[in-house]
C-alpha cells in the first residue's frame, strides 16, 4: 500500500505557490517561523470557507506564536482573490495550487486523483522546516483550530 502523507519528524518538502494577490509564498522562506498549511477540497463551499475564516480568526494568535498560516487548494488565483474578498479575509493567504494540478497536495501525498482536489488536512512544520504535527479529516468535517493552537502552546 502506498504510504499516505508525512509523518512528525520527517523533513518537509519545499514548495512555491502565489497566493491570492499573485505573491509568492516559498516554504523554505519562513524556516525560523512555524506554519500550518491548511489543505481544503474546494473554495466557494461552507465547510472550506470556515475553515479559512477560523484561520483569518486566529491571525494575531498565530503571529503571537510566531506562525504563519496559509489555506492551499486547487482552484485558480483569481477564484481565490474573490473568494478571500468574499470572505472579507484580510491577513490570511490563499496558496493556488492550481497548476501544475495539484503538485503541492501530491508532494505532501493529499492528493485525491479521483475527485481531483486534496484531502482536508492541517500540517504544521516546526522552525527547522521539519513536520511536527498531521491531521487529516474528513472532507466534511471542520478542522479544530482549537487542536493546532493547544499544540503550539504546549510545544513552548
Amino acid at each position: 500500500m502506498e504510504k499516505k502523507c508525512f509523518e512528525a519528524g520527517e523533513k518537509a518538502p519545499d514548495f512555491s505557490l502565489n497566493d491570492q494577490n499573485e505573491k509568492e509564498f516559498k516554504l523554505s522562506d519562513f524556516k525560523g517561523k512555524w506554519v500550518l498549511l491548511s489543505f481544503h477540497p474546494l473554495a466557494w463551499t461552507g465547510v472550506c470557507a470556515k475553515q479559512m475564516q477560523s484561520l483569518e480568526d486566529n491571525w494575531k494568535e498565530f503571529g503571537e506564536l510566531n506562525m504563519v498560516a496559509v489555506g492551499i487548494n486547487v482552484d485558480s488565483i483569481p477564484s481565490k482573490k474573490a473568494w478571500a474578498e468574499n470572505l472579507g479575509i484580510k491577513h490570511t493567504r490563499f496558496l493556488s495550487d492550481f497548476w501544475p494540478h495539484g503538485k503541492v497536495a501530491k508532494l505532501y501525498r493529499l492528493f485525491r486523483e479521483e475527485e481531483g482536489f486534496s484531502d482536508r488536512a492541517n500540517i504544521i512544520i516546526n522552525e527547522n522546516q521539519e513536520i511536527e504535527f498531521v491531521r487529516i479529516y474528513e472532507l466534511g468535517e471542520l478542522p479544530d483550530i482549537n487542536e493546532v493552537l493547544t499544540f503550539l502552546r504546549e510545544g513552548d
